[in-house]
C-alpha cells in the first residue's frame, strides 16, 4: 500500500533508496497487477495528451464553448517571443502553456485532470516546461510525472484536491504542490527537497478560494493555472537554492484541509460568493446562462 503520508513517503524511499517516482511506480506494480513496462507507458500517453493541451492554443486561437476565455495562450507565446518580458521568455511560454490547457479545456478538448480539471494546466506547463529547458528526455518527464502523483495521492489521502470541498487551494494548490515536487527531482533534489517545495507551495497559496464566474471553470480559474505554474516554477529554484519549509509537508496538508472545511459554502465552487457575484461577474453570466 502507498505511504499514507509524507513522512511514511520520506521513510521508504530512504529505507529502499529510491526516489518519489520509484517507489510511486513500485507501489502502482502492486496495486495494478500490471508491470512496470506496462504502467510507464500508460504513463507516457498521459503526457501525451498533456503535450498536447499544453501546446495547441500556442499556434491555434482557441475559443471556450462560452466565449468568456479564449485566445491568451497564443498571446502570451507570441509575448515571450518578442524579447520584451520582464520575467523572460521560458516563464511567459509556462504561462502560455498553462493557459493553452485550460482554453482546450473550456473549449471541450481532451485534457488530463491533474489532479482535476479546473487545475489541469500547472502540471503540464510547469513539468514540460522545466523539462525543456533541463533538456530532459521523455522517460524523465514521464518520471516526472509519477513523483507529482506519490505527492498528489497523499495529499489526496490526508486532505482534498476538489474545489467544492476544499476551495481553489485543494485545485491549483495540489496541482502546483505535485508539479514543484516533480520539477525538485528533475533538477536533481532529493526526496526531502521535494516535500520541502510542495509545502512551500501550499503556504503561499493557502486560503484561495474557489469562486468561479457562472460557475464555469474559466474565470478566473485559468490564470489561476498560470499562478500556479509559477508557484511551482519558483518555488523548485527557492528549495534547490537549500531554502527549507519551516512548516512539515504533511502539516501544511492537514491545515490546507482545516482551511477548505471552514471556507463557507458561498466559496467552494459554488458560484455563490467572491469574483462569481461581482457586478461583472453577474452580467458575464447572464450572457453565458442568460439568466437574472
Amino acid at each position: 500500500m502507498f505511504a499514507n503520508s509524507g513522512l511514511e513517503l520520506l521513510k521508504a524511499c530512504k529505507e529502499q533508496n529510491c526516489t518519489i517516482w520509484e517507489y510511486t511506480l513500485k507501489s502502482e506494480v502492486e496495486e495494478s497487477g500490471l508491470n512496470q513496462e506496462q504502467i510507464f507507458e500508460k504513463m507516457r500517453k498521459t503526457l501525451h495528451v498533456m503535450q498536447h493541451s499544453a501546446n495547441y492554443a500556442l499556434e491555434n486561437e482557441v475559443k471556450s464553448v462560452s466565449g468568456l476565455i479564449g485566445g491568451d495562450a497564443i498571446k502570451l507565446k507570441k509575448y515571450a517571443e518578442s524579447n520584451n518580458t520582464l520575467t523572460g521568455g521560458f516563464m511567459v511560454k509556462a504561462m502560455a502553456r498553462a493557459i493553452s490547457c485550460s482554453e482546450v479545456n473550456a473549449a471541450m478538448g481532451k485534457i488530463v485532470a491533474c489532479p482535476t480539471a479546473g487545475s489541469c494546466g500547472i502540471m503540464p506547463a510547469a513539468i514540460i516546461s522545466a523539462g525543456e529547458k533541463l533538456n530532459k528526455s521523455e522517460n524523465e518527464l514521464v518520471k516526472a510525472l509519477f513523483t507529482a502523483s506519490g505527492v498528489g495521492m497523499i495529499i489526496a489521502k490526508n486532505a482534498t484536491v476538489s474545489g467544492a470541498e476544499g476551495g481553489c487551494q485543494a485545485e491549483c494548490g495540489s496541482a502546483s504542490a505535485m508539479a514543484s515536487a516533480a520539477i525538485v527531482e528533475m533538477m536533481g533534489g532529493t526526496v526531502e527537497q521535494a516535500l520541502n517545495a510542495s509545502a512551500i507551495v501550499i503556504k503561499n497559496i493557502l486560503g484561495l478560494v474557489c469562486d468561479p464566474v457562472a460557475g464555469l471553470v474559466e474565470i478566473p480559474c485559468a490564470k489561476r493555472n498560470a499562478s500556479g505554474t509559477v508557484s511551482a516554477l519558483t518555488t523548485a529554484d527557492m528549495v534547490m537554492s537549500g531554502v527549507t519549509s519551516k512548516i512539515p509537508f504533511d502539516e501544511t496538508v492537514w491545515a490546507m484541509y482545516r482551511v477548505g472545511k471552514q471556507l463557507p459554502c458561498e466559496l467552494r465552487e459554488t458560484a455563490l460568493g467572491g469574483l462569481a457575484i461581482t457586478p461583472t461577474g453577474l452580467e458575464l453570466k447572464k450572457k453565458v446562462l442568460g439568466e437574472d
